[in-house]
């Protein structure tokens, strides 16, 4: 199961200062959990202040000695500039074709991870055809589906916020699944064929070590 950790200092305590500095203790937390990926998601942040949050965001990770790769949120020059391993890019944002291309001028022969975030299956047949790495589909569940009891043949109600997820990991690309995703329902995505899951306050909030055994158990 690949495991998908996006951040959010806004949820810690804090000065800003202070948020910063719980946010990359927990992104070295993460890396020596061995979660595969992290994305670096501070949207607000000016471009000087993001850029340092990165270069020290990799530092954490590099120091873990895990394979754990670190995404930004959107910024292709960000990415590069700090030596983090590619980007996540939303609808909006330049082309995966143009992410590697100045990936390539800038002279780095290790190609980019790419991921986009999908919110429907035209958007994940799509994404296909752009030659990204993966894709994060959501939102699964909405807040009520993620309280709702498991039914072991994931019948009822489950059956509305799954159907979607299993119709688009069917098209041969890599699918984390986003959005509302707990403990306790996070098996249920891949049973629905998703390859792994993705998550803010699954994995910023509680005991991380925990949770990432809970989830690969």
């Amino acid at each position: 199961m690949l495991l998908y950790y996006i951040t959010d200092r806004t949820q810690f305590h804090g000065t800003e200062q202070e948020r910063r500095e719980r946010l990359l203790e927990r992104i070295a937390l993460a890396a020596s959990c061995d979660i595969d990926l992290v994305q670096l998601r501070e949207k607000d942040l000016p471009a000087r202040e993001l850029e340092l949050l990165a270069h020290a965001a990799v530092e954490k990770i590099r120091a873990s000695g895990n394979r754990t790769r670190l995404l930004i949120n959107s910024r292709t020059d960000i990415s590069l500039i700090a030596s983090a391993d590619g980007v996540h890019l939303r609808s909006t944002d330049i082309s995966p074709t143009d992410v590697r291309s100045i990936w390539r001028m800038a002279g780095n022969k290790i190609e980019p991870a790419i991921a986009v975030s999908c919110h429907t299956e035209q958007e994940v047949i799509s994404a296909k055809k752009s030659g990204v790495n993966f894709v994060v589909f959501g939102p699964v569940f909405e807040k009520k589906d993620a309280l709702l009891p498991i039914s072991p043949n994931m019948g009822g109600k489950w059956g509305t916020p799954l159907k979607q997820l299993r119709s688009v990991c069917q098209h041969g690309i890599t699918v984390l699944a986003l959005g509302g995703i707990t403990l306790e329902n996070a098996k249920l995505c891949i049973q629905a064929g998703a390859a792994g899951v993705a998550g803010i306050r699954l994995f910023q909030r509680g005991d991380l070590v925990s949770t990432v055994k809970k989830l690969r158990d």
